[in-house]
């Protein structure tokens, strides 16, 4: 098929002629177009400054044939797969600093020659900055106030805009969201038949982050040495590995791989002296199975099916690598083992060789649903997630609270502590296995029917990944693995997190980045999440990793020498491979510094993100409500904190997550009824003030929070009816390194769940809360009236208008998705 192609924020027009890619054949358009048809390409819509009119310019095309009724078709999948390829080609739009101009996604107005009515049909086109020479341009001025087209065609016009050019415009406004909706769809069931582009795009010159951001000059040197670190790091992926789509398939090397004839086990411990594997299949007889070590310090062993054909390792067997390190002999867990598991009494966890059969595993129904347009994310913990004291499984989260979350209006449920680590307390956040699902809530294919039934509700699926730092557990995580404690991290002080007492990765190793990408693909590939929450990413782009460290907002805080551009270029390629593979995909960034460029792409300087968390917002509260009274908060300074964040780059708004729901910190709902909340919520029993006043702010906190304070909306499960206490997981006493002697809880699940039973319950305030964060996101899906446009064109004007960007890669003046 024949078109031209669009890519955002570039100015060019570029025909390119070729076939459908196969797998949109059922979505193919008749052989047969419009009859006679003149076809006009508007490319540019510019609001003027007193928003009293529009100019719209645009470039005619030449005519075509055919005998059908129907407008031409476009298949957007195949504008997706080409635009990465078109980037480096295509020239820079030249924007003036006070232009009013807002690039579209053009589109072609088609008048039959031999019909009455008009079409549309939305293409894919460049700017008017750089046209054609077979295109003639032209120009329109849309009068918002008489709600016409004025007559201002060149000489050189096309015939296509006559003199009903007033009426046929109205149709062609009338026409866009139609042409939207119906394009939208398209994407949507693209995305669904699991059909993805596969391109990442090269490097580009990185420099755009000075066009949208003047005060980054200053900075040129080292945010130009970042992004040719970047541009090094990808060329060199290139030569040696065959790109970052073959790089981040580590997986399929590395660990356990099955073939017809047997299964291949490698491990890369450079340090090791020998190694052998052992496990239930040998008997744990470690020189049964010795393995073999290459140049670059790869251990590998093959071992040949049974005689019946059987593998040598039986599905749910023990295993483990048995190493002569310069540390001394050691057993480890395979550092990319898929699953692990605490045997009961054991305290170490050990590595299962999961290979179910065919019959055994669980197969996906239902692909992902399409980005939301307003993200709206339930924060939530699986373990525990029961309103009895325990821990609750992938299984019992699947049926019991995945219909809650879609029930309460949220589109976007975020998963914690999914990758397995021993500690549980940790909340997750300190891995010890990095490719294993957590053990003690299923296992994978649970995972995988939990994932399957939350797309089945039409709800987006994100993972809260932890690949800013990891366990210090030398017996079954990475910590000392090969015996080395320079192995997947820095040695000495720089590889260890002084308050988090864990282990930093050293991310300019070549092994270490093919660890992560390749854990990020693991996730995508074999449970389909369809983004991810990347937690303490503050901690990995600076090697002071933000302690003892007040953050002002100065641009020399953010680049100097205290960044580490090793991490920083790890998150570039992490986003690159992201969106590169998975057009749909989200990715959030933890970052409590406001590093700018952190939302921008790639190609443009940018680091990538889709999102940051936005997490001065939860600070201001519990600041606000631990140290004044509410009639004394000052309005102004409330919404400046909602309101402050970096033009360009999106946010999503909380006014409380996990941290403040845990042990030695309060709820809102804590702060702002306190002891009340245990014996004043019956709605047939007395109230008190306290009680009345802050169920009040409670749901102003909240709504306000949502309305200003980003392009997305973040709650943990429980806060939307104001949990009760605190979490604290079950732990025992502790004696610190310095002698200091901790209390435990005995070992108690009770304050480690959710009392959903209070939210539900009609006859407790409990319940109210919960009713007016409900009206929250519903009012929010029907009505978009949270995270709307940010230009105030009205659509009862018949004027097109513009999308803020939440569920697009660009955002102001580079938004191009018409609404």
């Amino acid at each position: 098929m024949a078109g031209t192609m669009h890519a955002a924020s570039r100015s060019a027009t570029v025909s390119c002629a070729m076939a459908p890619p196969a797998c949109l054949a059922s979505c193919a358009p008749p052989a047969a177009v419009l009859q006679s048809t003149t076809t006009t390409t508007i490319n540019r819509i510019c609001l003027s400054a007193a928003a009293t009119s529009i100019s719209i310019t645009g470039s005619s095309i030449s005519s075509s044939s055919s005998s059908s009724s129907r407008s031409p078709w476009l298949c957007p999948q195949l504008v997706d797969s080409q635009v990465s390829l078109l980037r480096s080609s295509l020239p820079r739009v030249n924007r003036e600093k006070n232009s009013h101009c807002i690039d579209i996604i053009s589109f072609n107005y088609v008048r039959q020659t031999s019909g009455s009515s008009a079409n549309l049909q939305e293409d894919v086109q460049g700017d008017a900055s750089f046209e054609s020479p077979a295109f003639s341009t032209t120009s329109v001025v849309m009068d918002t106030s008489k709600d016409r087209l004025a007559s201002s065609l060149s000489e050189n016009s096309t015939k296509a805009i006559s003199q009903n050019v007033e009426d046929e415009a109205s149709d062609v406004v009338q026409q866009v969201q139609a042409i939207r909706e119906e394009n939208a769809t398209l994407r949507g069931d693209i995305s669904q038949s699991g059909c993805e582009t596969n391109i990442i795009p090269p490097p580009e010159d990185g420099l755009r982050i000075f066009e949208i951001d003047s005060h980054l000059k200053p900075y040129k040197e080292h945010l130009v040495y970042r992004y040719k670190e970047y541009k090094k790091k990808r060329n060199l992926i290139e030569e040696y590995e065959g790109g970052l789509e073959a790089f981040s398939k580590g997986f399929e090397k590395f660990g356990f791989n099955r073939s017809s004839v047997g299964i291949t086990y490698r491990e890369w411990a450079p340090g090791a002296k020998w190694a052998s594997l052992i496990g239930d299949f040998n008997n744990w007889n470690p020189n049964a199975d010795v393995m073999k070590k290459d140049k670059f310090g790869v251990w590998e062993v093959f071992l040949p099916n049974q005689a019946d054909g059987s593998p040598a390792i039986p599905h749910g067997s023990r295993v483990k690598i048995h190493m002569n390190t310069p540390s001394g002999w050691k057993d480890s867990i395979p550092a990319w083992i898929k699953f692990a598991v605490q045997a009961p009494g054991e305290i170490p966890y050990n590595g299962i060789y999961y290979d179910p059969p065919d019959n055994e595993k669980y197969k996906f129904q239902h692909k992902s649903p399409r980005r939301p347009d307003s993200l709206r994310i339930y924060e939530a913990h699986v373990g525990m997630s029961s309103t009895e004291p325990k821990v609750n499984s992938y299984v019992e989260f699947r049926d019991d609270v995945l219909p809650r979350i879609k029930r309460l209006g949220y589109n976007a449920v975020q998963l914690m502590a999914i990758q397995e680590h021993a500690y549980y307390g940790s909340f997750g956040y300190h891995v010890t296995n990095f490719f294993a699902v957590s053990s003690r809530c299923g296992t994978p294919d649970d995972l995988k029917s939990l994932i399957d039934r939350a797309h089945e509700l039409g709800l987006f699926v994100l993972m809260d990944v932890v690949h800013s730092h990891a366990s210090n557990n030398v017996l079954d995580g990475l910590n000392m693995f090969d015996g080395t404690d320079s192995h997947y991290f820095h040695s000495g002080a720089r590889g260890y997190h002084w308050m988090w007492d864990s282990r930093l990765f050293d991310y300019g190793s070549w092994e270490v980045l093919r660890f992560l990408l390749s854990n990020l693909r693991w996730w995508v590939e074999e449970y389909h999440f369809d983004g991810f929450r990347f937690d303490g990413i503050t901690s990995m782009m600076y090697t002071h990793h933000g302690l003892q460290m007040t953050f002002t907002g100065s641009y020399g805080e953010y680049f100097g020498l205290a960044t580490d551009v090793d991490a920083v270029v790890y998150l570039m390629l992490a986003n690159d491979l992201l969106h590169g593979l998975y057009s749909q995909h989200v990715t959030v960034a933890e970052d409590v510094s406001g590093m700018p460029t952190l939302c921008r792409p790639v190609h443009e300087g940018g680091i990538g993100f889709d999102y940051r968390l936005q997490m001065a917002i939860a600070d201001k509260w519990i600041e606000l409500l631990s140290k004044k009274k509410d009639e004394e908060w000052d309005m102004g300074n409330i919404i400046f904190t909602l309101t402050n964040r970096r033009w360009s780059e999106k946010c999503i708004a909380y006014a409380e997550s996990h941290d403040q729901a845990l042990v030695g910190d309060k709820t809102l709902a804590f702060w702002l009824m306190d002891k009340d909340m245990y014996d004043k919520m019956a709605l047939d029993g007395p109230s008190t003030p306290r009680v009345d006043r802050g169920i009040a702010l409670h749901k102003m906190i909240r709504l306000i929070t949502m309305a200003l304070g980003g392009e997305g909306y973040l709650n943990f499960m429980g806060n939307e009816f104001g949990h009760p206490e605190w979490i604290d997981f079950p732990r025992g006493d502790q004696v610190l390194p310095n002698g200091k002697f901790v209390p435990g809880n005995g070992g108690s699940y009770d304050k480690c769940r959710r009392r959903f039973d209070l939210g539900d319950a009609e006859f407790l305030r409990y319940h109210e809360l919960q009713e007016f964060d409900c009206a929250m996101q519903q009012l929010e899906e029907k009505h978009k009236v949270f995270f709307s446009s940010e230009c105030c064109l009205m659509p009862h004007s018949k004027l097109l208008f513009w999308c803020k960007g939440a569920s697009c890669d660009q955002q102001g003046f580079e938004c191009s998705h018409l609404i």
